[in-house]
């Protein structure tokens, strides 16, 4: 049995509210006792059928993924990629009210609102030789001026080794070590309060054949301020290195973040759209 188990009826995708709140209860206190930060490990969290078919109808491969000094051999495909009613129609369910109930009650957070817009989420792949440097994600959806609480991950991998490496890693708040190491394999989900300090990533190149790719589906979901935003320290992905590795500094976000500490307010403010919409024109 799945931990949720939705009704699907040709390309629709719908859960049960009771169910989902249920489901979430029983899973609160594992939720908020998990070290280094509030998180859960679900295995078979939806039916291998129901995401079989998210597998057979997956965008074709990017012809020039992303990769950076940070994020390598990585394609992202929100809305505008996918072709799939099916597919799309799952990320509509997972972005539902009975969806966002079921993480209320799994994490505590009241009041959570999904994204419309997907940014920076949707369906993942990486390839062979492919990384995500270890880091804690941006805190402030610009366009709905939001501010992001949680991560959902939800791999996609069949008959995946061990061996192909491709683990997410959870790290200690101050980047002493690493706590959790989980294996992306099918069905799994994570989910995981996005803190300033929630680190995690990748970091370590995929070893996986060059056929085969570490597929996901990841979604982020948000709160309304409680404070006025101009009051809260946005901040851009940060990267961090893990010690005795060669991991890079990510000089620009530094460059970045500390002109906030020099700047005038009405210039900083300035500055700050000038990235924002810089970032945004990245994404698409």
């Amino acid at each position: 049995m799945s931990c949720l188990n939705p009704t699907i009826v040709n390309n629709g995708i719908q859960f049960e509210m009771q169910e989902c709140i249920s489901r979430g209860k029983e899973l609160l206190e594992r939720y908020t006792a998990a070290t280094p930060f509030p998180h859960i490990v679900l295995d078979d969290f939806l039916s291998e059928t129901l995401l079989g078919r998210v597998v057979d109808e997956f965008p074709a491969r990017e012809p020039r993924p992303h990769s950076d000094a940070h994020s390598v051999y990585k394609a992202g495909y929100t809305l505008e990629r996918i072709t799939s009613a099916y597919i799309t129609n799952l990320l509509f369910a997972l972005n539902s009210a009975q969806f966002l109930s079921f993480l209320e009650q799994m994490t505590g957070i009241e009041g959570l609102i999904s994204d419309p817009y997907y940014v920076g989420g949707g369906l993942h792949e990486t390839g062979r030789g492919g990384h995500l440097s270890i880091h804690a994600d941006f805190n402030v959806q610009q366009k709905l001026k939001l501010i992001r609480r949680l991560n959902l991950i939800l791999y996609l991998n069949k008959n995946w080794s061990d061996d192909y490496g491709g683990h997410l890693e959870l790290w200690h708040r101050d980047m002493s070590g690493m706590a959790r190491k989980v294996a992306p394999i099918m069905g799994r989900a994570v989910v995981f309060n996005t803190d300033s300090d929630s680190y995690h990533g990748h970091p370590d190149p995929l070893m996986a054949p060059p056929d085969v790719f570490r597929r996901s589906i990841a979604l982020y979901y948000y709160t309304s301020p409680s404070t006025n935003l101009d009051q809260i320290r946005h901040h851009s992905t940060q990267f961090r290195v893990r010690s005795g590795t060669g991991d890079r500094h990510d000089l620009k976000t530094m460059i970045y973040e500390g002109a906030k500490d020099l700047c005038p307010p009405v210039l900083w403010r300035w500055v700050r759209r000038q990235h924002d919409r810089g970032t945004e024109m990245a994404r698409s």
